[in-house]
C-alpha cells in the first residue's frame, strides 16, 4: 500500500526540534511493505512462536515452567533481566514473545516487550544465556487537524469531530484556559487549529505525543502557541512573539466546567437578598477534583463560617491571591504553608457553607481587590530572552509553514 505523506529531512527537523536552523518541505510517498507472517511492532512471529500476555499474578517463573524450562534456565533469565533493568514483569502491559527451533524442543530465545519503545532480548548458546537490550526508534509524525464551533457546540464535541484524540483536547484545554473562558468564549464560527505528535513503532501506532502548535479564534484575538525547547532542555508554550503562553494563574481552575454564577451583583440563591458575588461559580459534580489556578503557598485552610464552608485561599505573589469554597473535602498534605503547584489537586468539590447544589466557587484577589476571573489580565511567566528568540522565531515560521502545507493536504503528515 502507498500511503502519502509529507516528508521533512530527518536531520533538519531535528534541529527544528532544537530550534535550529531552517526545515526544507518535501512531498514524497513512502512504501509500506507488509510481512507474510505473523507480525507484533519490531517482531516478525515464526510458526513455532508463542506469545504471552503478562497477566495479573504472573511471575517470570510461573510463566517460564509452563514451557519447560529448567530452574536454573529461569535463575540465569532473571538474573540477566536485572543487568537489563528489569526487576519484575508488569501485568497488562508487558509480553513475553518464546522460541524454540520446533514443538518438540526447549525454548533457545525469549523476547520481552516492555511497551513499543524497549525490548529485551534473551538467548542461549553454549556458554548459557545472556540478554541486551533494544531500544525501538521512535518515528514520529506531526498531524494537523482543524475545526469549526456549530450552534449549540462544545470545544470537545468540535474537537472530536475534527478527528482529535480525547487525550490531545485535554492537553489543549489545558493550555487554552489561561486565556479562553469555554462556557462564555465559545461561539459558533470559530475555528480552530491543533498539530499534535503521533508516535510509530514499525509502521505501527503505539500512541500520542505533545501538541506541537495551536491556535483558536477567541473573543479577545486569535491565540497562538508553539512547544519550544528551552536552553535548559525543558519545553514550554509561547506566543508569536516568544513570551509565556503559559500564564501565572488560570481562568478556569476545572476543565470544561460550565458558569453557573458570574461575577458581580447578584441576588443570593439562599440569603434572598441582593450583594454583591466577589468570584464565579463553576457547576461540577460532588468529589470533582479541583486544582490550583497557580502555583503558590496555602494561606488559608478551614471551615468558614461566613457561608463559603471549606475552602483555600494561595497567595501566588505579591500581586494575586485565588481562593476555592464550598469544597467536599481537602487534599491529602495540603495544608496552611504547604507550597502547590499550578494543577495540583488541592480539594474536591461539594456543597459546604450557604450553597444550593455542589460547585466551586472561585475567587481571584488582585493587589487585595476582588476581579472578575473570566476578565482578569494575567501576566506572562517564562518570557523568552532576547538569545532564546532568535532560535525560535525560525522554528516558529518552519511551524507556519508545515501547518499551511498540511491545512491544503489534510490527509499527509511531517515526519521527524
Amino acid at each position: 500500500m502507498i500511503k502519502s505523506i509529507l516528508n521533512i529531512n530527518a536531520h533538519a527537523f531535528a534541529k527544528i526540534a532544537l530550534g535550529f536552523g531552517l526545515v526544507l518541505l518535501a512531498v514524497a510517498a513512502i512504501l509500506l511493505a507488509t510481512s507474510g507472517g505473523r507480525r507484533m511492532v519490531g517482531i516478525t512471529l515464526a510458526p513455532s512462536d508463542v506469545v504471552v500476555e503478562v497477566k495479573s499474578g504472573d511471575t517470570l517463573s510461573t510463566i517460564l515452567i509452563q514451557h519447560n524450562l529448567t530452574g536454573r534456565d529461569i535463575n540465569e533469565i532473571d538474573r540477566e533481566l536485572r543487568k537489563c533493568d528489569v526487576r519484575s514483569l508488569r501485568a497488562g502491559s508487558d509480553q513475553l514473545v518464546i522460541s524454540r527451533p520446533d514443538e518438540e524442543t526447549a525454548p533457545n530465545s525469549i523476547t520481552l516487550i516492555c511497551g513499543p519503545w524497549k525490548r529485551v532480548e534473551i538467548t542461549r548458546d553454549d556458554g548459557g544465556w545472556s540478554a541486551h537490550t533494544i531500544e525501538v526508534e521512535r518515528d514520529i509524525r506531526m498531524v494537523h487537524r482543524t475545526g469549526r464551533i456549530r450552534d449549540g457546540d462544545s470545544f470537545y464535541n468540535a474537537a472530536r469531530r475534527a478527528g482529535m484524540p480525547s487525550g490531545i483536547i485535554i492537553d489543549v484545554y489545558d493550555l487554552l484556559s489561561f486565556e479562553i473562558d469555554f462556557e462564555r468564549d465559545v461561539r459558533a464560527g470559530q475555528e480552530f487549529s491543533v498539530l499534535y505528535e503521533e508516535h510509530f513503532a514499525d509502521g505501527v501506532k503505539a500512541g500520542n505525543g505533545a501538541v506541537v502548535a495551536l491556535s483558536f479564534d477567541s473573543l479577545r484575538g486569535n491565540v497562538k502557541m508553539y512547544r519550544f525547547r528551552k536552553n535548559d532542555g525543558t519545553f514550554g508554550y509561547y506566543d508569536e512573539n516568544g513570551n509565556g503562553a503559559v500564564k501565572a494563574l488560570k481562568r478556569t481552575p476545572i476543565n470544561n466546567a460550565r458558569v453557573s454564577s458570574g461575577f458581580g451583583n447578584r441576588r443570593h440563591p439562599v440569603l434572598g437578598f441582593t450583594r454583591q458575588h466577589k468570584g464565579v461559580d463553576f457547576r461540577a459534580a460532588h468529589g470533582t477534583p479541583i486544582p490550583s489556578a497557580g502555583a503558590g503557598r496555602v494561606v488559608e485552610r478551614k471551615n468558614a463560617p461566613n457561608g463559603y464552608g471549606l475552602y483555600i485561599r494561595i497567595r501566588h505573589n505579591n500581586t494575586f491571591d485565588t481562593l476555592y469554597a464550598h469544597m467536599s473535602r481537602f487534599a491529602n498534605g495540603v495544608n496552611v504553608g504547604t507550597n502547590v503547584k499550578q494543577g495540583q489537586i488541592i480539594g474536591y468539590v461539594g456543597s459546604t457553607g450557604l450553597s444550593t447544589g455542589p460547585h466551586l466557587h472561585y475567587e481571584i484577589i488582585k493587589n487585595g481587590v476582588h476581579v472578575n476571573p473570566l476578565t482578569v489580565k494575567f501576566p506572562s511567566i517564562d518570557n523568552l530572552d532576547a538569545k532564546s528568540k532568535e532560535r525560535f522565531f525560525p522554528l516558529r515560521d518552519n511551524i507556519d509553514r508545515a501547518i499551511e502545507t498540511l491545512r491544503n493536504h489534510p490527509d499527509m503528515f511531517v515526519q521527524m
